[in-house]
């Protein structure tokens, strides 16, 4: 994630979804890795959060992120509805760079009732390249191994040279541990992992509500 992201049109989408998933899962907390990579100055970012038909209190706070870029403003997001939940971050000032990739994912630690969301840049590493910008197979595996069963991970996947079925179904192939569903826009997906296969079918439910009133497709 980087700074110049925060409150554009992929971010109404991505809190407006988040805060409906952790308030119809009825946990206490939303937790999130943002990933954090240097601004790059280009055009990426500057997308209206109107493009997406979010809540209206969600539209508005995502211009509140836009005027300041500060992603520390996130944890007042379940304020915007009275929802009960609350929001930290894991190292969230630490810009991630191979030198300190090991260390960032190692003191990732799942709670009961919790939802991890993983902001990377692109999403899960691709075939061939990788970069700070994807998040690893191998990265979810050691999360999701020995995580409490009502605990879920969220990921988000932008779009790639392929449809995202057909992306869903090879990340589902690669990834080695886990039950998995997904929802998706124009642009971006977010892939949701259990070690519970019950939590993994609250979360497709929700889902589905979800895009019963939303530009939105499931998959599972």
């Amino acid at each position: 994630m980087k700074r110049q992201y925060l409150g554009d049109s992929k971010d109404s989408f991505k809190w407006d979804y988040h805060h409906f998933l952790v308030e119809e899962l009825g946990y206490d907390q939303l937790k999130v890795a943002w990933m954090m990579t240097p601004d790059d100055h280009g055009s990426d970012g500057k997308t209206s959060p109107e493009l997406f038909p979010a809540r209206p209190e969600m539209l508005a706070f995502c211009n509140r992120l836009r005027s300041c870029r500060e992603p520390s403003l996130l944890s007042e997001m379940p304020a915007t509805t009275g929802a009960g939940y609350s929001v930290s971050f894991h190292k969230p000032e630490h810009h991630l760079d191979g030198n300190n990739r090991a260390s960032y994912f190692s003191t990732i630690k799942l709670e009961p009732a919790q939802v991890l969301f993983l902001d990377p840049d692109n999403g899960f590493e691709p075939e061939r390249s990788f970069s700070e910008k994807h998040v690893r197979y191998a990265e979810i595996e050691n999360i999701i191994n020995g995580a409490p069963s009502n605990s879920v991970v969220t990921v988000f996947q932008h779009h790639r040279r392929k449809k995202f079925p057909e992306d869903f179904a090879r990340i589902r192939e690669r990834l080695r541990i886990g039950y998995t569903t997904a929802i998706y826009g124009h642009s971006l997906m977010f892939v949701s992992i259990s070690s519970s296969a019950e939590t993994i079918s609250h979360v497709n439910k929700i889902n589905r509500e979800y895009a019963r009133n939303h530009p939105v497709e499931v998959l599972a």
